[in-house]
């Protein structure tokens, strides 16, 4: 009976050890453009430090307004530094949190292999329908609109131009065959499952204004151990080797 008692307390204490008290849940609103190497970050975070995150992808000007209307995100990932900036100097973000995580690169890309020749596909228009975000509400539609407005190719190419609310759904767009080439972040064709598939065309980052990336700790998360580790995990070797791996420039 003692030896059955001892085992279970041992039992008792190595669960307790192996949970530790301050695992947490972090909601975390990422632009949608860094969601395929947020995926990774967000494994390699949960297995070293055991706490959760939960993730909704969407447009940075979405989550800006979602924010400010008392959604319950702790950290927000954009793909601007304006809103994050909007949001700390609005009182709903922590003071000196912001920082910049990432710098994005704008690609043209298509899933026809042999459809993307550069910047002289833009230009002959020899495609159905171009795809881009938003640039209203989300930084790579802004800069895409930029590119093309620098080329002077913005008016002439409206007629042939579908909108999506963010790049996710501007992905969706020309992977479904509703656009035959757009605009979208060099992130999403590394993702594995589209990497080396297609033509692309790098976008000169002269075209456009640079697509710096900032992070912010919201208020709601302030008091949040998993919120605040995952800030740190951010500027950490293993984040900054995969945000390096998906084609971003390091600050």
């Amino acid at each position: 009976m003692k030896q059955r008692l001892l085992a279970w307390c041992l039992l008792l204490i190595a669960t307790i050890t192996a949970t530790p008290a301050f695992a947490e849940q972090v909601l975390v609103a990422v632009a949608a453009n860094f969601v395929p190497p947020f995926r990774e970050i967000a494994i390699e975070f949960e297995a070293a430090t055991n706490h959760n995150v939960r993730v909704a992808a969407g447009s940075s000007g979405n989550f800006y307004s979602q924010i400010k209307n008392g959604a319950p995100f702790d950290v927000f990932l954009s793909a601007d530094m304006e809103r994050p900036k909007l949001l700390e100097d609005e009182g709903l973000g922590v003071k000196d949190s912001c920082f910049t995580y990432a710098i994005g690169r704008l690609v043209l890309w298509s899933p026809n292999p042999d459809l993307i020749k550069g910047e002289e596909t833009l230009r002959s228009k020899k495609f159905k329908r171009l795809a881009i975000a938003n640039p209203k509400t989300a930084p790579y539609g802004l800069a895409a609109m930029q590119a093309m407005q620098k080329l002077e190719l913005w008016e002439s190419i409206q007629p042939k131009i579908v909108m999506g609310e963010n790049l996710g759904q501007t992905m969706g767009f020309i992977e479904s065959g509703n656009a035959d080439v757009g605009f979208v972040a060099l992130s999403q064709v590394l993702d594995p499952k589209i990497k080396g598939k297609g033509s692309l065309w790098d976008v000169p980052s002269n075209l456009h204004e640079p697509i710096k990336q900032d992070v912010i700790l919201l208020t709601k998360g302030k008091d949040s151990q998993a919120a605040k580790a995952l800030i740190e995990f951010m500027v950490g070797p293993q984040a900054k080797a995969i945000i390096a791996r998906y084609g971003y420039e390091l600050k």
